[in-house]
Parts: C-alpha cells; structure tokens; sequence
C-alpha cells in the first residue's frame, strides 16, 4: 500500500513486481547454495604394499660343479710314549705309557720310588716326552777336579762305572741298584778277587736276567 501511494502503481503491476522479486530470490538461493564448498574425501589407504617381482636365480650351468665343503682336519689316534726309569725306583726299566702322561705317572709305573730316596729335584708334574730317561733319587754327578783320577773320578764321569774300583755308594747311581744290592757287589768283588768280566754280574745275589739288561751297558769290570 505504501508503495503504491508512493510511486502510483497499479494493483497488477505491484503483483507482478512482487512475483519477479520473489522468483529472484529463490534463483539466487538455489545459486548460492549449488555454489557452496564440499568436503573433499581423502582416498582410502592400500592395505597392502605391492611387492615388485622378484627376479629369479638363473640355475648355474650344467658344466660348472658346485665346490663341496671341505673336510675338516682329522684327529689323529692316541698314541703311546716309552721312557726309561731308573735309579732309587722299585722296578727299573722301559715303560709304556699314554701319551701326555706325566713323571709321577712313569714312578707308579715302576713301583714307586725307594725309601730314602730324595725327589726334591724331579719336577713330578712335567709332561714325559717319548724316549726320556728318568732318573731317580740320583744327584747330578760333580766333574773331577783336573788333574785328579782314581775310583771317585770313574764313578762320576759318563762312561761306564768300574765294578772292581767304585765305591758302594757310586754303585748305588746305577739302575735298580740300592745300598742293599751295592753291598752284595761289593761282597763279591771281595770274595773273588774282583770282577774278571760283566757277566760276572749274574752271580751276585738279587741281579736277575732284567737288571743285568739295565746294568750291561753301564758298567766295566
């Protein structure tokens, strides 16, 4: 009504502009809404990884052979060592015995050492080496002054000792010979005006086929 008293419309021409207002509001609700952002959606992720091929071992050649593992080294058997034991021991001679055994293994062997005899000096833990000799109860035999001879020099000296010259003592450093065994040598000797020959050396009570064998190369009459 206002409007029509103010610009001097028409009824119809009031109606018809109100229709126009109208249809352009609504077009340009509809363009307003059509032209509203949307959200964008982030694509799903991939469940699985795509692996790439992977390539395949050509198979060597029919010519080339392939090289075998070598063998390792072999262990070699357990062996055996011989030594000589002699001096203040109860059996005297050649022993067999493991390899790796020890110098208190070579005196049980033996028979253990005699009463009296000293070991201060034999290391009886070292390692036997095959073919040792081992001497028991016997000290290191002292060089003779120069110019000195007689039965102590032959006895100490490294040939063989003198059955008709050395003292009971000397025989003692002899294999299996104890002061029991000296004495009867000395008795002997003695008796028969000395030793004519080694062989002799059966005829003395306690010396026996075996310890003549030990005693044979050792001694001279």
């Amino acid at each position: 009504m206002w409007v029509q008293l103010r610009c001097g419309l028409e009824p119809k021409t009031l109606a018809a502009l109100a229709v126009i207002l109208v249809a352009g509001a609504v077009f340009a609700g509809m363009h307003f809404w059509s032209a509203r952002p949307e959200g964008v959606r982030a694509p799903d992720m991939v469940g699985e990884a795509v692996h790439a091929p992977t390539p395949e071992t050509d198979p060597e050649p029919e010519g080339r052979a392939r090289p075998e593992p070598s063998p390792g080294p072999a262990a070699g058997p357990g062996g055996q060592i011989v030594v000589d034991v002699s001096g203040k021991v109860r059996n005297p001679g050649l022993r067999r015995l493991p390899a790796g055994s020890r110098v208190d293994d070579a005196l049980t062997a033996a028979g253990g050492a005699r009463p009296g005899a000293d070991l201060a000096g034999l290391n009886r833990a070292r390692v036997l080496m095959d073919g040792e000799q081992i001497v028991v109860g016997v000290p290191p035999a002292a060089s003779p002054a120069p110019g000195v001879a007689g039965p102590a020099a032959e006895g100490s000296g490294s040939g063989p000792v003198s059955l008709n010259t050395a003292t009971a003592e000397q025989l003692e450093g002899l294999p299996g010979v104890g002061p029991v065994l000296a004495q009867h040598i000395v008795d002997y000797r003695t008796q028969h005006g000395g030793f004519r020959s080694v062989d002799e050396l059966r005829e003395v009570n306690g010396i026996g086929d075996r310890r003549f064998a030990d005693l044979r190369p050792r001694v001279r009459p």
